[in-house]
C-alpha cells in the first residue's frame, strides 16, 4: 500500500463555479443560506471572492462585494476563505498604484479573505511582488499561481523556473492555474512531479473541464503528489467550470489520497444549489452551450469564455461566417504580442484584435487601446519578444517600456478619495471606485436611492466582454 497522502479540496461553487456557468449571477442571498453546511464538511478552503464576482455584483447585481464577504467570514467559522486577485490589475482591466493595490490587499484580509491567489496574465512576476509583499505583512496566505498555456517556450524547465522564482517572492503555496482547461493528464503527471521536486511549498491545481479531459487530469496530478485540487459542487460544476467535487472525493474514496470529506454531507450541498442550476437553465441564464465538450479549447488554446465573447462580438457585426477566420487568427495576433497566456485581460486583448484584423480586411489597420497598451509594454514582459514590425505600425516611433509597468503610475488613493467624496459610506467604497469609476459610481447612486425609498438607478456599462 502506498503512503497515506489525502488529497486536499479546495471547493469553488462560491466564486469560479457561478462565474464559469452563470457569468457570476449568483446573488449572496442565494449563497448565504448555505454556509453554516459547506463550513462542516471539511473543504481545505472555499473560494468566495475576487475573479470577476466584484465586478459583477456592482455591475449586474446591485450588490456591495464587501459587504457579500463579510457575510461569508460571519458564516464560515472553521472553514479559509480564498479569492483570485489579478496581480497589480487587482480585479480590474488595467494596472494600479501600489498604494490602491496595498489597501486593496489590506481590507480583503481585514474583511474576512485568508488565502489570496495571486496570478498575472503574462506571468511577469515583477506584476506580483506588491501583492505578494502586502499579504505576507497582513498575514495572510501568499499562493502564487502560474498561468498555464502552451506553445512552444512553454516547456516544463519554464515552469519549474516560474515556481522557484514564486517560492523566492515568498509565496506560501503555488497553484498551477489552468484557466482554459488546457492540461492533458499524462503531462500533468509530468508537470506535478517536477514541480515537487523543485520546490518545497504546497501545490494546487486549477483546472477547468471544457476540453473534457479535467478528471483524468486532477487524477493523473494527485498521483504524482499534487496537495491540493480545486472542484466545484456538481450543479455547478463540469462543462465549462471545475470537475465535480463529489465524483472526485468518491475517486480517492479507500485510496492512499483519500479526501475523508462526508459524501452525504456532501449531498446535502448539491441538493441546495440543483433548484439555482434548474433556475438558471430555464431562465436562460445558464446556457446548454457551456455544458459540453469543446475540443476546440485544445485546438485553439482559446478558453471557453473567450470562445462566447468571439461569437457575441461577430455576431454584432453581423459576421458570424468569419468565426473560423478570427480563430485562425488569434494564434497569429498571440504570436505578435510575444505569446501570452490567454487569460484575462490578455485573452480579451488577443481575441479582439483578431475580430478587428479580420473585419477590417487588414492587419492591424485598426488598433485596439490595449492592444497599443500591450505593444508599450504597459502589461508587462511576455516569455517572447514582441513582432517588432507590428509594434512599429501599431505604437510608431514611441519607446516601449522595460520597467515594471506599475513604477511609473504616481500613487493615486488621495486622488480616488477626493473624486468619491460624499459618496463615501465605507473605507473600502474609494478601492471599489479605484477598479471600476462609473459601475461604482452607479451603484453609490443606487444604495442612495434605495435608501431614500426612490426608484433604482439603471446600471452602467463600463466593459463589453465577461472575464475568462
Amino acid at each position: 500500500m502506498a503512503e497515506k497522502k489525502p488529497v486536499k479540496i479546495m471547493e469553488t461553487v462560491l466564486r469560479d463555479g457561478h462565474q464559469s456557468l452563470i457569468a457570476t449571477r449568483m446573488t449572496t442571498d442565494q449563497m448565504v443560506p448555505i454556509v453554516e453546511k459547506m463550513d462542516k464538511i471539511g473543504y481545505h478552503a472555499v473560494e468566495v471572492w475576487g475573479g470577476a464576482t466584484f465586478d459583477a455584483a456592482l455591475r449586474f447585481i446591485k450588490e456591495d462585494p464587501w459587504e457579500r464577504l463579510r457575510k461569508f467570514r460571519d458564516g464560515f467559522k472553521n472553514t479559509k476563505l480564498q479569492m483570485l486577485f489579478r496581480g497589480q490589475n487587482i480585479l480590474g482591466y488595467r494596472h494600479y498604484a501600489d498604494d490602491v493595490v496595498e489597501y486593496f490587499v489590506q481590507k480583503s484580509l481585514a474583511n474576512g479573505i485568508d488565502i489570496i491567489r495571486i496570478f498575472d496574465a503574462l506571468n511577469d512576476v515583477r506584476n506580483l511582488q506588491t501583492a505578494v509583499n502586502a499579504t505576507k505583512k497582513e498575514g495572510g496566505h501568499v499562493q502564487t499561481a502560474i498561468s498555464y498555456t502552451l506553445g512552444e517556450p512553454y516547456t516544463t524547465e519554464y515552469y519549474v523556473k516560474l515556481a522557484k522564482t514564486m517560492e523566492d517572492m515568498g509565496a506560501d503555496s503555488v497553484c498551477i492555474k489552468d484557466m482554459a482547461g488546457l492540461l492533458v493528464p499524462y503531462y500533468a503527471e509530468e508537470l506535478v512531479s517536477a514541480l515537487k521536486e523543485n520546490i518545497h511549498v504546497p501545490l494546487e491545481l486549477h483546472t477547468h473541464c471544457t476540453s473534457g479531459c479535467a478528471h483524468m487530469t486532477l487524477m493523473r496530478a494527485v498521483e504524482a503528489g499534487c496537495d491540493i485540487i480545486d472542484t466545484a459542487i456538481s450543479p455547478f460544476g463540469e462543462g465549462t467550470s471545475q470537475p465535480s467535487t463529489e465524483v472526485q472525493v468518491e475517486t480517492y474514496r479507500g485510496t492512499p489520497y483519500d479526501t475523508g470529506l462526508d459524501l452525504n454531507q456532501l449531498n446535502e450541498i448539491t441538493e441546495y444549489f440543483r433548484p439555482i442550476r434548474e433556475q438558471s437553465l430555464e431562465s436562460g441564464l445558464l446556457s446548454p452551450k457551456v455544458l459540453g465538450v469543446d475540443i476546440n479549447t485544445l485546438r485553439y488554446q482559446v478558453p471557453g469564455g473567450m470562445l462566447s465573447n468571439l461569437v457575441s462580438q461577430l455576431k454584432d457585426q453581423r459576421a458570424e461566417d468569419k468565426f473560423y477566420d478570427v480563430l485562425a487568427e488569434i494564434p497569429r495576433v498571440r504570436e505578435d504580442m510575444g505569446m501570452p497566456p490567454l487569460v484575462t485581460p490578455s485573452s480579451q486583448i488577443v481575441g479582439t484584435q483578431a475580430v478587428f484584423n479580420i473585419l477590417f480586411g487588414e492587419r492591424y489597420k485598426v488598433a485596439t487601446k490595449e492592444t497599443k497598451s500591450i505593444l508599450a509594454g504597459e502589461y508587462g514582459q511576455t516569455v517572447r519578444p514582441f513582432n517588432p514590425e507590428v509594434q512599429k505600425k501599431v505604437i510608431g516611433d514611441r519607446e516601449p517600456i522595460t520597467c515594471r509597468p506599475a513604477d511609473l503610475i504616481p500613487p493615486e488613493l488621495d486622488k480616488l478619495e477626493a473624486e468619491l467624496g460624499e459618496w463615501k459610506e465605507q473605507d473600502e467604497d474609494v478601492l471599489s471606485y479605484a477598479l471600476f469609476p462609473a459601475v461604482a459610481m452607479d451603484y453609490f447612486k443606487h444604495r442612495k436611492a434605495l435608501r431614500e425609498g426612490n426608484a433604482p438607478v439603471s446600471g452602467a456599462v463600463e466593459c463589453s466582454v465577461e472575464p475568462v
